[in-house]
Parts: C-alpha cells; structure tokens; sequence
C-alpha cells in the first residue's frame, strides 16, 4: 500500500503552530514511506474562510519547507460530489430525510437534559413513513447510524479507542438547503483523494468513530488514523496566543530559521533516543507516528529560541548573510552599499555565534553597512569626546600599522594603552564608539580588520569633528 497523508486546514486565519506540527507530521510519514502528502483546504465555512487566510496557509507551508505533491484540493468546489454521496445513501436505505424542525429538536434537547439523557437526536424520522412529512420544512438527509455492537478505533497515536454504538446519534449529511455537512464532507475528500493514514489532533478523535461508521455505510476502505495530543503552554493549559500560539509568518519576522522550527515541532511529542538536534534528512529517515506520545507537549519559546541560535551557528555564511541582507536594507531605508555585502560576508563568522535569531544577527551586521555619517548614539558621542586627544593619538598609531589584521591591531592599541598606563578597555571602547557609532559592537579589532584600514581612519576623521 502506497502511503498518501494530507494536511486539511480550514482558511479562516493564520498557519498556526498547532496546525504546522500537525502538517509536519504528516509529511513526514509520507516522506518516510515514500509516499504522497497532499493539502485540503477545509472553506466551507464561507463567511469565515477569506482568501488571504488560504495564502498565508501556503506561504508558511512553503516557508516551513514542507511542500505538497498534487495540486490543493478546494473543499467547497467539491459540494456537488458531497451532497452526491448522500442523495447515494438514501437510495440504498444507508440514510434518511428528517423532517424535525429547529423547535423541535431544541424541545427533544431540553427534555433530554431534564431527564438526565444524553443529549442527541432520537431517530422519530428514522423509520417514519415520509407521507407524514409535515408541509413546508426542508428536510435533512441523515445516515442510519449502528445502533448495536462497538466501533473500535485502532489509533496509531492513542491505541485502540473503543466506542459504543448506541452512542452515535444519525448525524446529518445534507442541510436542508442542500449544503454538505462537516463530517460529510472529510469522508468523501480523504476517500476520493485516496488518504490511507489520517493524521490530525486528538480533538478529532470522538469524529473518528461517527466518520468510520459513514465510510461502511458507503462501502469504502476506513483509513488508518493516529490522533496526536494537542500543544499546551508552558503553564499546561490549552495553548493561545498569550505562550507563543501564533502564525508561522509571525515566527519568520521573529528571525527563527524554518529548520530550527522544524525541528523543535517535531520533538514535540515525538522523540529518538536522546537525540535534541535532528536535521529534516535524519526526521525522514527516522519518523514513525507510533513513536509520538499521548500525552500533550508543553511549549517553550526559550528553548525554541535556543535551538534558533544553535541552527545559526551551523548555517552557511553565505546563506545567512543573503538572509539578513532585505532585514538590514528595511532598517536601513535603502539598498545595501555596493561594498557592504562583502564586510557582512567576512564577518559573519564573528557575528553568528553572538546571535539568537536574525533580527538579532541583522542588527550586529549593520556595523559593516553603515555609510559615513554614522550617527553616534548618546553613551557613543559622551565617550568620543571625552578621549578626543587618546583617539587621535590611536588614530596616528594605526594608520601607521604595518598589517592590518585583528591582532596586529590589537597589539599596537594594548601597547598605547600600555604606555599611557591605561587598561585596554579604556582605550578600546572610546575607539568602538569612534568606528561604529555604539557601545556595542562585534569584538572591536575584528571589526576593524574587516571595515579595512581606509574605512577606519575616515570614521575616525569623522568622528574627531
């Protein structure tokens, strides 16, 4: 059997961290088996369900890396095939119309709940004569649910989960304006797009059993299903946006590289050995849903920020320093100077390690795209101009040095700083607020190495007016 998963998102609001674990696992188990992962959109819900929902859905599935193999299935496009399924039930005795109006279920509801009964639909159409239909009422067509025996549901998350089928009420399949219900409709899409593991929250795990029923009664193979526990905060309750519970574009601004999300989702419930750091290649390899536990994860964004920082650490230079470039230019206003990419370049080695994300590694590279003037900040211009006379001396001494690297460079200010019977710092953080404008900066002389002698000696020019 040829593996096929899907990811089925309803488009009323951003790709949340929730729905991104979910999908992950999802591509995962199909990538593992070399199977297919394909996408839903669940927009039947019309008056939710906005186009630029189902952008941002794409855009952070793409961002996250996990790309789809055919072509999004819309679920709405798909009534007609829907509403089909339950006009074939009927026909075969599967389902019935249920003439019952609101009032009236509201009443069955209320007497139910007086009389301490669980509160569900009776079945009074379920084998009533249609000639007693009452006039003017549109009615539902419902599936004739088991009534006798259990339904078992053998999770690969959960295991199996037993549900008795006098507990299944005759769900409706089609409103009585012709509309496909919910559960309707997640049957005949994963059914007609071929989906043999369904892989989704536990919240979903009470609709397996309803939905199991619905396959038999068409006729279909049941999928396998694994219901995964939900995320929690770090406080243990439900996650919402006050942890962290936020889209997957908000986490791109926040500097977090998709492949340390990747990887902190997927030790969310699910685990190898001891290992913390596990690139996408070993997850493929490695991923098995039995393996995801059943109890829920807690979410912790200081531990996600220091898996950030570690994939930083072990990014290409070159690919991060195309990363940060558009950050920096937006901070900037403009394009990058023509020489600035090369500093960034050089320097990166030097900036990444001191770096929790890449806002925080933008902001360190600007110390290598600033264009004269500088802009000094207030501790900046207080510390220039009380070393004015040490910074013109430091200036005669480096224009002078013979090699301009960091360490050479170094020993020619430690040896100023020795002969004026000064600790180093007292010299090198007037020269720090002199070349870059701040208190704080990348290691000075390192800085100096890669701004080149020229650069240094117009900032210091600058700098003593």
């Amino acid at each position: 059997m040829s593996v096929v998963t899907r990811f089925a998102p309803s488009p009323t609001g951003f790709l949340h961290i929730g729905g991104a674990r979910t999908a992950l696992f999802n591509w995962l188990f199909a990538r593992h088996h070399g199977g297919r992962f394909l996408l839903r959109i669940e927009d039947t819900d019309r008056e939710r369900s906005t186009q630029a929902a189902v952008e941002a859905i794409f855009d952070g599935l793409a961002w996250l890396g996990l790309d789809w193999d055919e072509e999004p299935v819309m679920q709405f496009s798909r009534a007609g095939r829907h509403a089909e399924v339950a006009r074939e039930l009927l026909a075969k005795g599967q389902a019935y119309h249920c003439y019952c109006t609101p009032e009236e279920l509201a009443r069955m509801r209320e007497e139910q709940k007086a009389n301490g009964q669980p509160m569900r639909y009776d079945g009074r159409w379920r084998d009533r004569d249609p000639s007693e239909a009452p006039e003017g009422v549109a009615p539902v067509i419902r599936m004739k649910a088991p009534r006798e025996g259990e339904t078992v549901i053998r999770d690969h998350v959960q295991g199996d989960v037993t549900f008795a089928n006098a507990q299944l009420d005759d769900m409706i399949l089609l409103r009585g304006d012709g509309t496909p219900t919910y559960m309707l409709s997640v049957v005949v899409d994963d059914h007609d797009m071929g989906i043999t593991h369904v892989i989704r929250g536990d919240d979903h795990l009470t609709n397996a059993a309803r939905q199991t029923a619905l396959y038999r009664a068409c006729g279909w193979d049941v999928p396998e299903f694994a219901h995964i526990p939900l995320i929690h905060g770090p406080d243990g309750a439900k996650l919402s946006k006050r942890h962290g519970a936020l889209g997957a574009e908000a986490y791109r601004d926040m500097g977090i590289l998709p492949a340390a999300l990747r990887n902190y989702l997927l030790r969310l419930g699910w685990g190898h050995g001891d290992d913390e750091i596990i690139s996408t290649e070993q997850a493929v390899e490695w991923f098995d849903i039995g393996a995801v536990g059943k109890g829920p994860s807690r979410f912790d964004m200081t531990k996600l920020m220091s898996l950030n920082a570690h994939y930083l650490r072990e990014t290409p230079d070159a690919e991060l320093a195309a990363l940060v470039a558009p950050l920096m230019e937006k901070a900037l206003g403009a394009a990058l100077p023509a020489d600035a990419a090369g500093r960034i370049l050089r320097g990166m080695p030097g900036l990444k390690p001191r770096a929790k994300d890449l806002n925080e590694l933008a902001e360190g590279a600007m110390v290598y795209a600033r264009m004269r003037p500088l802009g000094f900040d207030d501790k900046a211009k207080a510390q220039v101009a009380e070393a004015g006379g040490l910074l013109a001396e430091a200036r005669g001494l480096l224009a002078g040095t013979a090699e301009w690297r960091h360490d050479a460079l170094e020993a020619a200010v430690r040896g100023l700083a020795e002969a004026r019977g000064l600790k180093l710092g007292k010299v090198a953080q007037p020269l720090r607020a002199a070349v870059t404008g701040s208190t704080v900066s990348p290691p000075l002389f390192e800085v100096m190495e890669i701004l080149g002698r020229e650069e240094v000696l117009a900032r210091l020019d600058e700098a003593a007016k």
